[in-house]
């Protein structure tokens, strides 16, 4: 189950319920990921409204391996998702948000 205090979710992906976190190193990740200085650029990134459909494979492949799953970017891009695309958006939202607070959304 997961546990907001500590900026997990839970989301069902590929047929799953899963557990995703970012975790200091999944935000390490992502700032690399992104060219992000720090997590301040990391955030304003985020909270611009501008992400590609990359831009989603990658923040729910951070948070389902910064709780513990071993899953590289292509094989969460295969994973299907109630809802599709706004599916996607609204588990990398809900993440974002548990992660940085109704700024980062």
């Amino acid at each position: 189950m997961a546990n907001r205090h500590r900026g997990e979710i839970e989301a069902e992906l590929g047929g799953r319920t899963r557990t995703l976190v970012l975790t200091l190193g999944a935000l390490a990740e992502l700032e690399a990921a992104f060219a992000a200085t720090d997590l301040v650029a990391l955030a304003q990134r985020f909270g611009s409204g501008h992400l590609s459909a990359r831009d989603l494979v990658r923040i729910i492949a951070a948070g389902l391996r910064g709780a513990g799953e071993a899953v590289c970017d292509d094989e969460v891009a295969a994973m299907t998702v109630a809802g599709g695309a706004a599916g996607y958006a609204g588990i990398a939202a809900e993440l974002l948000v548990a992660t940085f607070g109704e700024a980062a959304a």
